[in-house]
């Protein structure tokens, strides 16, 4: 009853902070600069998708918007981190694959140790954005692979790195543009999100992260005894929910891992829903026309990012609202824009929340947390990293 009051709670709030942030949707300034550079840098990921060929647009679009920063600087590093975190993990997948991909016991203790590895290190590590991308193609290449274990991974390992190559390309182009032209006449805006404001120093160790990385791991190791079980179809979608949702600060695991983790799934589960229902009413109200969808795709992603770059406490609704969004609106062919591949990813997106809440709970009643020290040993960064 607690997880369906604080989802109320957080849908009610939602609703209220959504309408009260819309009224200053039109109001010039940063803020409504950062919404149109990620409208355009969306835009222009579609389009780069579709001339190199990916499979999945939608994704691509993502990654033009979640790359983008106040400055060409940022957008830019952050792009680079993204870049090589995907190529690390397709390469890791790659190579593993054939030894794995057959036997539901070894692809799971390849999920587990790698996803908890590169968690960890995606957690209290210095490049963090390129840990966290390593670990989530590592497992979604795999993941993917497992329901065509006589077929190569390697079509959709490079298809992945497409969609990521497309969006980076066209969110720096934008950024680019923007930083030299008009926000060259406003005031420089970093932003910097609490994960990586958690992060500026490197640790060497973390008893919190460490139990944290170890959930995360049984849940994706979890995934394929899933498959063999249900034979769901996109439980790669799943492996992203797991890993980004546990995705959070350090300093938030001090005493408890349970209230920061469900507080963010609800948030996760909710943005998503909201998105892709929406998302839904267009494409069917649109009759597949693409003028109608680009100007949804549009005002979805403007409204979205506008409620991320609100200071309450559900702004990490806009991202999951826009991820929804987009997995759903873009379609991966104009031609044929049809609802069940982007409803199927984001079921599988959906279907990482029950796959993790339960590992949680069953972790948080058996080896339940006390305060006190976290056993946190840092390091200060050497000036070349």
């Amino acid at each position: 009853m607690n997880y369906v009051r604080q989802a109320i709670a957080s849908l009610t709030i939602f609703g209220t902070t959504s309408l009260r942030e819309l009224r200053s949707l039109a109001k010039p300034g940063p803020r409504m600069v950062d919404e149109f550079e990620c409208v355009v840098s969306v835009l222009l990921a579609i389009i780069f998708a579709h001339i190199l060929g990916a499979q999945n647009v939608g994704w691509a679009a993502f990654s033009g918007y979640m790359v983008m920063r106040s400055h060409v600087s940022e957008s830019l590093t952050r792009g680079i981190l993204r870049i090589i975190g995907t190529s690390a993990g397709a390469g890791a997948a790659l190579g593993l694959a054939p030894f794995v991909i057959t036997n539901s016991l070894l692809l799971s203790l390849s999920l587990i140790i790698f996803g908890g590895v590169t968690l960890y290190f995606a957690l209290v590590g210095k490049r963090s954005y390129a840990w966290l991308f390593t670990g989530l193609t590592f497992c979604m290449v795999l993941i993917d692979g497992m329901k065509h274990p006589s077929e190569s991974v390697l079509p959709f390992a490079q298809s992945r790195l497409v969609e990521i190559l497309a969006g980076t390309l066209a969110c720096i182009l934008v950024s680019a543009v923007s930083t030299f032209t008009i926000r060259r006449r406003l005031p420089r805006q970093s932003k910097e999100t609490p994960v990586q404001a958690a992060i500026r120093h490197s640790v060497v160790w973390h008893k919190g992260a460490a139990k944290h990385s170890v959930q995360a791991a049984i849940a994706l190791g979890l995934i394929p005894w899933i498959w063999v079980w249900t034979g769901i179809t996109s439980l790669s979608q799943s492996s992203i929910t797991i890993m980004a949702v546990m995705m959070i600060p350090v300093t938030s695991l001090s005493t408890s891992v349970l209230n920061p983790i469900t507080s963010r799934l609800i948030l996760r589960f909710i943005g998503c829903s909201v998105g892709g229902l929406i998302a839904t009413a267009i494409l069917l109200s649109s009759h597949q026309s693409p003028i109608l969808m680009t100007i949804g795709v549009c005002i979805g992603v403007l409204v979205g990012r506008h409620i991320e770059n609100s200071n309450s406490s559900i702004s990490y609704i806009g991202t999951q609202f826009v991820l929804a969004f987009l997995v759903v609106l873009v379609p991966d062919t104009y031609t044929n824009a049809a609802l069940e591949p982007g409803m199927e990813r984001l079921a599988g997106i959906l279907f990482g929340v029950v796959i993790l809440e339960p590992v949680l709970l069953a972790s948080h009643y058996l080896f339940r947390d006390h305060p006190g020290n976290d056993g946190i040993e840092m390091k200060q960064p050497s000036s070349n990293e």
